[in-house]
């Protein structure tokens, strides 16, 4: 079913003049994602100590993680033979201001690679309409270092849908806030 108002799950759709979608489901929040850690302790000082996550301890075998928002990560406790690693496509994305912050976050992680057992620490550039760089922690799980404004990637919403290659490209249009300034 289509109708012309604003969609409640996507408010800038009438803006770019698109139909309302009514969804199957009634739903109204994405609260949470779930990641899996081999030590828990040693992710928890991790999550902490060098990304500067709010953690509390849920169980035994589970932590909670949020940084900035309600939206949580609920982190739970596998045998380390049983937990594979994070597809790249599944990361999970940290935002900072500016591309500089960018650069001063790559230079903590190579730096402390060894003492939090970083892998794969990717090379910052500009890519799917930010600037960011990729590495892997000690738990195998994939996570994105970007510079984005305030709200994430709200900023993109606004645009709306793209066609080609759209946010792939290095030459998208991004938020000037998101980009290089000398402090």
């Amino acid at each position: 079913m289509t109708d012309t108002a604003p969609s409640p799950a996507d408010p800038a759709a009438a803006s770019r003049g698109e139909p309302r979608i009514t969804p199957t489901l009634k739903t109204r929040f994405l609260s949470h994602g779930t990641l899996e850690s081999k030590d828990l302790e040693f992710t928890r000082r991790f999550y902490t100590e060098f990304l500067g996550l709010e953690v509390i301890r849920t169980s035994k075998v589970s932590i909670w993680a949020r940084l900035g928002g309600p939206h949580i990560y609920a982190v739970v406790q596998m045998a380390p033979n049983k937990k594979a690693p994070m597809p790249f496509l599944n990361h999970n994305g940290i935002d900072v201001e500016t591309e500089a912050d960018v650069d001063e976050c790559h230079r903590l992680c190579v730096r402390d690679a060894e003492k939090w057992k970083l892998t794969k620490i990717s090379k910052p550039m500009v890519q799917h309409g930010t600037y960011s760089f990729y590495f892997w922690d000690a738990d195998d799980n994939s996570w994105e270092i970007l510079s984005n404004p305030p709200g994430g990637y709200t900023w993109l919403f606004d645009k709306g849908d793209q066609v080609g290659v759209g946010h792939m490209s290095s030459k998208f249009e991004r938020p000037d806030s998101t980009r290089r300034t000398e402090k």
